[in-house]
């Protein structure tokens, strides 16, 4: 029988011992360099948003002292007479958002799925170019197209909506009269669907934008395979491209999120303003934080300058809640992390 002989390890016949491996460097100092320069850009972003929030809490910590937390329950804004709030105008600044984001999110899910997967090669430039000058178009502008055609050509769309589905209370609006066909639709006008809808408008580009570069980073072999194994394109979205751009398509809607909740020329360009909460969308008059201090920084009083000042803080700190809620659900869903 022939004998099969290993040759040893080493001299001794024994294996070598276990030794941790030798880190070796790269030489030169660039990719120190390159460590210095994002640390540094880093520490003077945190630094920047630090100084913005100490700038803001000390400018309004008069305001706040002479109402405490009354300032986050009263619906007034009479700062002389120190009687005033963001009850009215945070709750109408979320419900400009809700429907921004009710507007924008299917609008630019669809469309990056569209680009992404189903465009012709030679159309898929001018679309994607496309969405991008729309992100492009200054506020200003969204503003004027709202305020002066929008509204006023499309009031019978919220007077539909509001006959359709008033026995919801949020769509509701008291004081129209629907069987009178010669009532005045103003009613309908300057309100909170108005605002959201104009602002939809702006953020859709940013949310599609955001999405579509994740779908489009869906790995190939992955959808090779779904295809090899009788997916049908649809399938294939569904259970490819959608799970790897989860937290894209997350990601996305917390930027226009953020975007929806500061927009200031556009919402105080459309609405008329209200110092109450106002719960029906489709009724005259909203409000917002950014709005109100666009509305009364020309007027305002030494001391009404640091109650805007509170109410700039407070818009701020919602919007860090939000971002940092966003970063918590995107490191709990990572892209790629749920396709097959």
């Amino acid at each position: 029988m022939a004998q099969v002989i290993t040759a040893p390890d080493s001299v001794g016949g024994a294996p070598p011992p276990d030794a941790p491996r030798r880190k070796i460097r790269p030489s030169g100092g660039s990719d120190r360099v390159f460590r210095l320069v994002l640390r540094t850009a880093g520490g003077a972003v945190l630094a920047m948003m630090a100084t913005v929030g100490l700038f803001l809490g000390t400018r309004g910590a008069e305001a706040f002292g002479a109402v405490g937390w009354d300032f986050f329950t009263t619906q007034a804004w009479e700062p002389d007479s120190v009687n005033f709030g963001i009850a009215a105008v945070l709750i109408g600044t979320l419900l400009i958002a809700a429907v921004a984001l009710t507007i924008a999110f299917p609008m630019a899910l669809g469309m990056a799925l569209y680009v992404s997967e189903y465009a012709p090669r030679r159309l898929k430039g001018f679309l994607t170019s496309l969405i991008d000058l729309m992100a492009a178009v200054p506020s200003v502008v969204y503003g004027l197209f709202g305020a002066t055609l929008l509204q006023w050509e499309g009031l019978d769309i919220p007077r539909w909506l509001s006959i359709q589905f008033g026995w919801i209370p949020l769509f509701s609006v008291s004081g129209s009269d629907p069987d009178n066909p010669l009532a005045s639709n103003t009613v309908y006008a300057t309100s909170t669907f108005w605002a959201g809808l104009v602002v939809g408008f702006m953020v859709m580009p940013f949310i599609c934008s955001v999405m579509r570069e994740s779908f489009t980073q869906a790995p190939q072999g992955e959808r090779e395979g779904a295809y090899a194994l009788g997916a049908t394109r649809w399938g294939v979205i569904r259970s490819v491209v959608l799970p790897f751009g989860r937290s894209g398509i997350i990601g996305g809607t917390m930027l226009g999120l953020g975007r929806a909740l500061g927009e200031t020329i556009a919402v105080a360009m459309i609405i008329t303003p209200v110092y109450l909460i106002q719960p029906h969308i489709f009724e005259q008059g909203a409000h917002s934080v950014s709005a109100l201090i666009a509305f009364k920084w020309g007027e305002a009083s030494p001391f009404g300058l640091s109650a805007l000042m509170a109410a700039g803080l407070s818009l701020f700190a919602l919007t860090l809640v939000v971002n940092f809620a966003a970063s918590a659900v995107i490191a709990r869903s990572r892209s790629g992390q749920g396709s097959d």
